[in-house]
């Protein structure tokens, strides 16, 4: 394809032309996308190398992949999709690491509160957003790694309860009530945030 059938063409026929093997198509997509994948990935993530880390990961699962991509989605959704399962994954595994490592430190110290370190809540310096946008980053924050996780998946995503089941492993009932309690936390939070300005 050529630079100016590239920026014209749809998605549909870049990933065609990519799925042949035109680096230049996909890469096209690239650019199209990235801001939509790198702003998902932060929105679970809360920061912001992570981000960035998935995002890329994400798009080179994409490029391994695409001979699986049927179409039945848009590209964007399916790009979306990989992005959140990585970032799933790795939520995981932050869960399973910190879960070790208070284990080993109340073996050691015979207490874990002495140990614990002072958590800073970094609102995003270097992203310059909107103060609504900053007051849900704050609150965002502020939730548990489930709670946060299931409000992402709905709100932002759109994604029904039996996907988010499964992506979380649990059940759709957990989910409900994930989904509630975050909704609530948040509302609380906004207007405590609003009351502090």
């Amino acid at each position: 394809m050529s630079e100016a059938s590239l920026s014209s063409a749809d998605d549909k026929s870049l990933v065609s032309a990519a799925k042949a093997g035109d680096m230049f198509a996909f890469e096209e997509l690239v650019a199209r996308h990235r801001d939509k994948i790198y702003a998902r990935a932060y929105s679970m993530m809360r920061n912001e190398d992570e981000a960035l880390d998935l995002s890329q990961e994400a798009w080179v699962k994409a490029w391994q992949r695409l001979k699986q991509f049927q179409g039945e989605s848009s590209f964007g959704t399916w790009m979306t999709r990989i992005v959140i399962n990585l970032c799933l994954d790795q939520l995981r595994r932050h869960k399973r690491q910190r879960a070790e490592s208070i284990e080993a430190l109340d073996e050691e110290s015979g207490g874990v509160e002495r140990q614990m370190p002072v958590v800073t809540v970094n609102p995003t310096e270097r992203l310059e957003r909107a103060e609504l946008r900053q007051r849900i980053d704050q609150a965002l924050n502020q939730l548990s790694y489930a709670h946060r996780t299931a409000l992402v998946l709905h709100e932002f995503e759109h994604m029904e309860y039996k996907e988010i089941a499964k992506a979380m492993e649990c059940s759709i009932g957990t989910v409900m009530s994930r989904l509630f309690y975050a909704r609530r936390k948040m509302a609380v939070l906004l207007a405590d945030l609003r009351k502090s300005e």
